[in-house]
């Protein structure tokens, strides 16, 4: 395997893991916020640490190229699939939501071999198919679960799928911090605007805290997401994503107390079993 395709599935396994700690912070916050309110909050904490650790690093956050082209269409996909998947999560079981969100990876490999022209063996296909079942088996959706807003739920991963499609459009000039900055404050606007229309609850110092821990967990997502995506083949890297599910077994465990069950460990052992294939399967 490629040393870019082994950055790419390292920085994707560390942007699932920021990923699933902020979504335990947001749920714990959750209990105590509307969830327009959580998510602007921490947004606008998440942009400003992004803008702060790119002035103290010199790097260059480009102006014009943050509101036009390519970086701009991508923020535009980012703030309009974050809303439609949070829109459809709060109508739907967090399980059934959670399993057509990781349908991404098929997504984006059909994607990639659409617009990349990337070549994808049907071994490849094979495990990325097996990965996904292994999905299903941890999380078990009920059927009963899924009703109009799992279309709505499919349509917020397309957008994501799209937005991970487009973050190879960019050009490599722009700084990947940029890019990262630009995803903040599209979804921190699009929920500010969310936020005039379900209103505020006043805030205390442990809700502050833990929004401000959660900014950096995002924001560091953000960043590690976009840099995979920048390296390697889509098709390889982006069934990794499969792994945030196995943090989140872990720190459910650690956290709640939630012990899988014997289908559940079937489908991790499906999981990691279909990962390691895809590292060590040549790319053709």
């Amino acid at each position: 395997m490629s040393a870019t395709n082994r950055r790419g599935i390292v920085l994707m396994c560390a942007a699932m893991a920021c990923f699933i700690i902020n979504d335990a912070l947001v749920k714990w916050v959750s209990q105590a916020l509307p969830s327009a309110q959580i998510i602007f909050i921490r947004g606008v904490m998440a942009s400003l640490l992004v803008w702060a650790v790119a002035r103290a690093s010199g790097q260059r956050l480009v102006g014009r190229e943050l509101i036009q082209g390519p970086v701009a269409v991508r923020s535009l996909v980012e703030a309009a699939g974050s809303l439609i998947y949070l829109i459809s999560l709060f109508n739907l079981p967090l399980a059934n939501a959670t399993a057509i969100n990781m349908a991404a990876p098929l997504v984006l490999t059909v994607l990639a071999v659409l617009f990349l022209h990337e070549k994808v063996g049907a071994s490849r296909w094979v495990a990325v198919a097996l990965g996904f079942g292994g999905v299903l088996f941890i999380i078990q959706p009920s059927a009963s679960g899924f009703n109009g807003y799992a279309w709505l739920c499919l349509a917020g991963t397309l957008f994501h799928s799209a937005r991970d499609l487009l973050t190879r459009r960019i050009s490599p000039s722009v700084p990947s911090i940029a890019i990262t900055l630009a995803a903040a404050l599209s979804v921190t606007v699009a929920a500010g605007v969310w936020s005039l229309f379900q209103g505020w609850v006043m805030l205390n110092a442990r809700t502050v805290a833990a929004l401000a821990l959660a900014s950096v967990f995002l924001a560091s997502g953000y960043h590690c997401i976009i840099s995979s995506m920048r390296q390697g083949d889509m098709s390889v890297v982006a069934p990794f994503r499969y792994v945030g599910l196995l943090f989140a077994v872990g720190l459910g465990y650690l956290v709640w107390g939630d012990v899988p069950n014997a289908l559940a460990w079937f489908g991790i052992a499906l999981l990691v079993g279909s990962g390691l294939y895809l590292l060590h399967a040549p790319a053709r």
